[in-house]
C-alpha cells in the first residue's frame, strides 16, 4: 500500500501572528463513503458549506472535514473486512455508488461484529499508512464530483488528513482535565467521564479497543479547539447527547462552543437511516441529472441551497418533496436574471447581520432572506462569494 501524502489539520504554528480577526473552526459532522448521498446528506452538507462560505467573509475560518480521521470507527473497518471476506478480489473502480451502497445495506443486514484482531490490520493500514479501501476511494472520487456540481468547497474528501492526536495522547489529555475513566487494567473500556456536570458517563473506546464516533472526533477537535475563538458543531439532531459532551470537552480547552444540530429530510414522512438503502433515486446524482435538464450550473447550485436550506429549515417536520425543489430551482433562475454589484463593506455587513450573538453565519437566516419578499434581488457578489 502506498501512502498519499498527508495533510494535517489547519492549525497555526505557535506564535504566528493573527490577522487581528476572530477565528472559527467549523466542524461538520462527516459521512461515512460507503453509499450514495441522500437528501439528509446534501442537507447537512449545503448548511455546512454556506455557513462556511459566508463566515470567511466576516472571520478567520477554518473547515476542518477528514474522512481519515473517522475511517477508525468499527462501522467502517467493519464495512471494509465484510467486503473483503464477501467480495474478495472485486474491483470496485466502474461501481457506482448504489452498487456499493447496495454492499453496505447487505454488510448492516449481516448485523456481524467481528473479533477486534481482524479489524487490527486494517485499522494498522490507516493510522499508519494512509490507506482507504478501494470502495471508500471509488465512492469519495464519485462525491468530488457532486462537491464540484453543487460549487461546494472540497475539504480534502480523497487526502489523508490524520488527526493531531493518537488515542493515547487523546486519553491522556481527558485524564489531564479530570474527565476520562479508564478500567483497562481491569480488562474493562475507557469512558468520557462528565458525571461531575450531571451528564452521563460514555463508553469512548471498548475493552479491545475499538474507538468509537464520539472517540475519533475528540483526537480531531481538541488540539485544534484552543487556537479557534469559536467552535462550530453541525450534527444529526439523533445524536444531541453526544455532542453535548463534546461541547464539555471543547469548551475546556478554551473556546466558545457552538452546537448546530440539523434535521434530516424524511422521505414519505419516514425519517429512515441509509444503511436500509431507503434512496430509492433520490440521491445526489440522479438530483443533480433531474435538474441540470432544465436549468444551468448557477440555477442548480442557487435552488439546491434555497430548497435544502431555506425551504426544508432546520427541522425535520417536512419531507422531501420535488415540487418544491423545482420552484425552489425556477426561483434561482429569476434571481440569477437580476445583476446587482455590491461593495465589500456592504457585503460583509449585510452576511454580519446574520451572526446574532455567534460569530458565525447562520446559513437559514441569511439563505432564506433571499427568498423574503420585497426585498431587493441579492447582488451578484453575495451569490457568487456564499451560493455558486
Amino acid at each position: 500500500m502506498t501512502a498519499p501524502a498527508v495533510t494535517r489539520a489547519a492549525e497555526p504554528a505557535p506564535g504566528a501572528a493573527r490577522s487581528g480577526r476572530p477565528r472559527v473552526l467549523i466542524a461538520p459532522i462527516t459521512v461515512t463513503p460507503s453509499k450514495p448521498l441522500t437528501p439528509s446528506h446534501l442537507k447537512g452538507l449545503l448548511w455546512a458549506d454556506v455557513m462556511y462560505r459566508a463566515t470567511g467573509l466576516l472571520a478567520d475560518t477554518t473547515f476542518r472535514y477528514s474522512h481519515t480521521t473517522y475511517h477508525l470507527t468499527e462501522q467502517t473497518l467493519g464495512f471494509w473486512e465484510f467486503l473483503d471476506r464477501t467480495e474478495a478480489g472485486r474491483d470496485y473502480a466502474d461501481l457506482g455508488e448504489e452498487e456499493i451502497g447496495a454492499l453496505y445495506v447487505r454488510y448492516r443486514a449481516a448485523d456481524e461484529r467481528v473479533p477486534a484482531a481482524a479489524l487490527r490490520p486494517y485499522t494498522d493500514a490507516v493510522e499508519e499508512d494512509g490507506w482507504v479501501h478501494p470502495a471508500a476511494r471509488r465512492v469519495l472520487d464519485l462525491w468530488s464530483g457532486h462537491y464540484a456540481r453543487l460549487g461546494m468547497h472540497d475539504p480534502g474528501l480523497v487526502r489523508h488528513q490524520p488527526p493531531r492526536l493518537g488515542q493515547e495522547e487523546m486519553l491522556a489529555r481527558l485524564e489531564s482535565l479530570g474527565m476520562c475513566l479508564q478500567q483497562r487494567e481491569l480488562g474493562g473500556p475507557c469512558y468520557l467521564d462528565l458525571t461531575e456536570s450531571g451528564l452521563p458517563l460514555r463508553q469512548i473506546v471498548t475493552a479491545d479497543g475499538r474507538p468509537n464516533y464520539l472517540a475519533c472526533a475528540l483526537r480531531e477537535l481538541i488540539p485544534l479547539a484552543s487556537h479557534n475563538d469559536e467552535v462550530v458543531l453541525l450534527y444529526d439532531r439523533e445524536l444531541d447527547a453526544d455532542y453535548q459532551l463534546l461541547e464539555r470537552v471543547l469548551s475546556a480547552c478554551g473556546p466558545v462552543v457552538r452546537r448546530v444540530p440539523v434535521g434530516r429530510v424524511p422521505i414519505d414522512g419516514r425519517i429512515r437511516s441509509a444503511r436500509h438503502g431507503d434512496w430509492r433515486g433520490l440521491d445526489a446524482a440522479t438530483l443533480l441529472d433531474t435538474a441540470a435538464t432544465d436549468h444551468g450550473p448557477a440555477a442548480t447550485r442557487l435552488g439546491m441551497r434555497l430548497y435544502f436550506i431555506a425551504t426544508l429549515g432546520p427541522g425535520q417536520q417536512q419531507s422531501f418533496r420535488p415540487d418544491l425543489l423545482r420552484q425552489c430551482l425556477n426561483r434561482a433562475d429569476r434571481l440569477l436574471a437580476s445583476h446587482r454589484p455590491e461593495a465589500a463593506e456592504e457585503l460583509a455587513a449585510r452576511i454580519g447581520g446574520h451572526r446574532r450573538e455567534h460569530l458565525y453565519a447562520d446559513p437559514y437566516r441569511l439563505t432564506s432572506g433571499l427568498l423574503a419578499r420585497h426585498r431587493p434581488a441579492p447582488s451578484d457578489d453575495l451569490l457568487k462569494a456564499v451560493f455558486l
